[in-house]
């Protein structure tokens, strides 16, 4: 049975990736405001997209090779999707931001941070949402409680998200290597991917999302730690990507970044890095040629 065949029948048969999160995770205790106690979803069936750039794009094609339906968004509307949606077949459909929350059993959000503002707050209200983005002064503008180290990215998203579940998660790999080093559970090259979020019911989701994409999952903690995945920290991208073809000029760098289909990088690792980082400056450089 080929992968996108998974999920066809009405019983909804086991992902194939697994089912629990390769990498238990840890209890971390949280000074977030309690919501009210919402039902944790085995299994993510419908992965909502607010935004399908490169990251939206890749997980959306992760999605429907697991056999999952996607619901994809973005500011330009609906039609501007057809012909992406054409490509990924009869599991996608394009929407609006607020049906793309709306049909979501998980919710990702993956647009420049500039634009968190804009996020239907009603529409997320009881969803985990998981946030992709990354802060660049030179394409989203100074934001004074960051650059104070005052609140992390998704600390930021979360306040204004009020009632939904913020995981932050997919921000710290390339759209390319996203793709090419997904692995089934047990696979001696898989590898893993940071997260963080206040509520653990919400990092499970998340972690499950993982799992069933391709993923083991390592715990961060509340979203006060997501730095430890942000741009500038040890886990940032580097690790994924193998080494840098000697003389790259800074040109040539980000074509690479975009075609380079990496190296694996386990669990093991990834907790080392997030674990060992130290909190520098917010903020990252986007590369020459990288969209603004």
């Amino acid at each position: 049975m080929d992968a996108t065949s998974v999920f066809c029948d009405t019983k909804r048969r086991r992902p194939p990736f697994g089912g629990a999160e390769a990498v238990r995770l840890r209890h971390h205790p949280s000074s977030a405001p309690r919501r009210r106690k919402r039902r944790e979803r085995v299994m993510p069936r419908t992965l909502g997209l607010i935004g399908s750039g490169l990251i939206g794009t890749s997980l959306a094609r992760l999605a429907v090779a697991a056999g999952m339906e996607v619901v994809l968004s973005n500011s330009r509307g609906p039609e501007s999707l057809a012909e992406l949606v054409g490509t990924l077949g009869s599991g996608a459909r394009a929407a609006v931001p607020e049906e793309a929350a709306e049909a979501g059993d998980l919710v990702v959000v993956t647009i420049p941070l500039r634009g968190y503002g804009r996020l239907p707050v009603a529409a997320l209200r009881g969803r985990t949402v998981l946030d992709t983005m990354n802060y660049y002064p030179q394409r989203d503008g100074r934001i004074a409680e960051l650059d104070a180290g005052r609140l992390t990215t998704s600390e930021l998203v979360q306040r204004h998200l009020a009632g939904a579940s913020v995981v932050k998660v997919f921000n710290n790999i390339g759209s390319h290597q996203l793709l090419s080093l997904a692995r089934p559970a047990g696979a001696a090259d898989r590898s893993a991917l940071p997260l963080a979020g206040d509520e653990e019911p919400a990092r499970r989701e998340a972690a499950r999302l993982l799992d069933v994409l391709g993923y083991d999952a390592v715990d961060m903690g509340p979203l006060a730690e997501s730095w430890r995945s942000e741009p500038g920290t040890p886990v940032y991208t580097r690790p994924y990507l193998g080494e840098t073809p000697p003389g790259l000029t800074a040109e040539e760098y980000f074509p690479w970044f975009l075609r380079n289909p990496g190296r694996p990088v386990p669990a093991s690792l990834v907790r080392e890095l997030t674990e060992t980082a130290v909190r520098g400056p917010a903020g990252g450089v986007l590369p020459a040629g990288a969209a603004r």
